[in-house]
């Protein structure tokens, strides 16, 4: 399965069943495919469909729902209940549909300049935002939460403006200027109460409190060039961040309010340091006070595009990353030390056996993690997940 026939990709966690349940959803020219993963070890394909030319696939969750997009018909909207193969409803819509989003309550349709909000249950439109700013890309985040279902998009296409509009009543929520640069990335937490954002320089990540929009996180993913961001990821909990773009580093950020300091020198120092950069220019002053990465990937592989997601497997937190190489590949992240991931397995998503990997042969099992939770593992911190 080459990097030409991957049309699509969408790495999806159910919350109905825990941490355990990772769909991917995989187009192509020849069709779409669906995965479970419950182990490391396993990758099962549980559906497939000869559909040609699918350039978006997204189900819902673990249910049978499915929306489709293909490059034959780009404004039309087909709704399918897969295991029963059969079509559900379309839409077509004035535009290119350039992305959709779905949750157990809405279903989003995105087109350059307008979205739209349809009930899930029966599929009418509920509400339309029209003249948007220009959305090539089609940016857009829907929130999994049924208590907090807001959709974020952007508010400018020449600064990094975040719309954000609660779908359930309908109205705009808040707007949050998260960078100087256009979007690039935004995307909600499990419990849709935070949003992590990207520019296009895709050298700062923020977070910012949804729906106050007040900024409790800033992350800088480096300083020596601009990346274009791919793909920014929550864990379940919320505990950590993760950010891919088209290098081959992925960096994951850890989600905690730092701990005082000590009462020795080197603390006293840290002080004065953070005390003196009230004096300087601001730029100089957020280099100061960014977090830097508690764990950094390096993948095979630069330049592809690619979707991560934070996942417990089997008891251990792992990162996925699915790219459009055709392989998923699974991480193992150590929750008390960070530092560089050790890639577990790698699977080809065309469901062909994958041979043996050099890298995972030079004793990628050398370090195994004890099995525990990311909520045990941030106890031994400060941060207590859900109360920030």
């Amino acid at each position: 399965l080459g990097q030409a026939s991957v049309t699509s990709l969408s790495l999806s966690l159910s919350p109905r069943s825990g941490l355990c349940h990772q769909s991917l959803a995989v187009g192509t020219k020849s069709g779409y495919k669906f995965f479970s993963l419950s182990s490391v070890d396993k990758l099962e394909q549980i559906y497939e469909s000869d559909t040609e030319d699918v350039c978006i696939v997204e189900r819902l969750f673990s249910s049978s729902l499915v929306a489709i997009v293909s490059l034959k018909a780009p404004r039309k909207l087909k709704v399918c209940h897969f295991k029963k193969g059969t079509e559900i409803c379309n839409y077509s819509y004035s535009n290119t549909i350039l992305a959709v989003k779905l949750n157990r309550q809405r279903l989003i349709v995105c087109l350059e300049e307008s979205l739209y909000i349809h009930n899930i249950r029966d599929m009418k439109v509920l509400h339309t935002i029209r003249e948007t700013p220009p959305n090539p890309s089609g940016l857009c985040a829907l929130s999994i939460s049924n208590d907090n279902c807001y959709l974020a998009y952007p508010g400018s296409a020449t600064i990094g403006e975040v719309q954000v509009f609660d779908t359930v009543n309908l109205r705009a929520a808040n707007m949050i200027p998260a960078h100087d640069s256009p979007l690039a990335a935004v995307v909600f937490d499990a419990s849709g109460t935070k949003l992590a954002t990207a520019s296009e320089k895709g050298t700062v990540i923020r977070v910012f409190s949804i729906p106050e929009g007040q900024k409790l996180f800033e992350f800088r993913r480096g300083v020596k060039r601009c990346v274009s961001i791919c793909s920014l990821a929550f864990s379940m909990e919320g505990l950590y961040l993760s950010a891919s773009s088209n290098t081959e580093t992925v960096h994951i950020f850890k989600l905690e309010t730092p701990t005082e300091e000590p009462t020795t020198w080197g603390g006293y120092f840290g002080k004065v340091l953070m005390a003196s950069t009230t004096y300087l220019p601001s730029q100089v002053t957020e280099m100061f006070t960014q977090g830097r990465a508690f764990a950094t990937v390096r993948l095979p592989f630069s330049g592809h595009k690619n979707i991560c997601a934070l996942a417990l497997i089997q008891k251990i937190p792992r990162l996925l990353v699915a790219a459009a190489d055709g392989y998923l590949y699974l991480y193992n992240l150590d929750p008390q030390e960070g530092g560089e991931c050790t890639l577990m397995k790698q699977h080809r998503l065309d469901g062909s056996a994958e041979p043996p990997n050099e890298i995972l042969e030079q004793g990628s099992h050398d370090r195994p993690l004890t099995a525990q939770t990311y909520n045990t593992a941030g106890m031994k911190g400060t941060h207590t997940p859900g109360r920030r």
